[in-house]
């Protein structure tokens, strides 16, 4: 139990906080139900702690690496039969927020329980956010907290303007750093046997060949 939890236990205030408290998540839930109602599908936007955040379009080194990123991910995830690998428009619907991360994944039994209709999803076992200027505070903060406590397994957060990939992995409840790099080897915890070098994220000849590995490794 956090120890701001513990002291508002213990305050004689303790009603009027419920009160102030209740008030102010009612208003969210409102806000909430009206975000679902007038999102449309050209909408890249997110739901975080009572507002509504649109994104402006990002620059091509992030469209880069998230695209090489998930090219692999996906022909990897395939090729195993290992779940479904969700990019840019995949709402996560949290318990209080929503998300559009970059790219996520969930395991093949979490899965088969999609419908085709279905729009907003539970927290996934991997999480990928490629940063940019007007999202690296939430996606270091507010996101990094949320994540770990709705239990997705793996995050990484990848910088394309230095090239570096940090790796964090779920560990007592809190995100532990397993790696930070620009180059080596990144082996996933969520998603088994999925291991890539870095550079392939960020350059393109090191991505076609780290494609071609994965497609020689299956037909074998």
């Amino acid at each position: 139990m956090s120890a701001l939890l513990e002291e508002l236990i213990h305050s004689p205030q303790l009603p009027l906080y419920y009160q102030r408290i209740g008030d102010l998540l009612a208003e969210e839930r409102r806000k909430r139900h009206e975000f679902y109602q007038t999102i449309s599908e050209d909408d890249k936007a997110e739901f975080v702690n009572g507002e509504i955040i649109y994104h402006s379009p990002v620059k091509l080194r992030h469209t880069d690496a998230a695209r090489r990123l998930l090219v692999l991910l996906s022909a990897f995830v395939q090729a195993h039969d290992l779940g479904f690998v969700g990019f840019e428009k995949t709402m996560l619907s949290l318990t209080r927020n929503d998300y559009e991360p970059d790219i996520c994944f969930f395991r093949r039994e979490r899965a088969a329980q999609f419908g085709d209709d279905q729009m907003r999803f539970p927290a996934p076992d991997f999480v990928v956010e490629v940063l940019s200027p007007s999202t690296e505070e939430i996606d270091r903060g507010i996101k990094f907290e949320d994540y770990a406590a709705h239990g997705v397994t793996e995050y990484w957060i990848i910088d394309p303007d230095t090239q570096t990939v940090e790796q964090y992995a779920l560990q007592d409840g809190q995100y532990t750093l397993m790696t930070k790099a620009r180059s080596g080897v990144l082996t996933s915890v969520a998603v088994e046997g999925f291991e890539i070098p870095i550079r392939a994220i960020f350059d393109q000849a090191e991505n076609m060949a780290a494609l071609q590995q994965i497609v020689a490794s299956h037909r074998d």
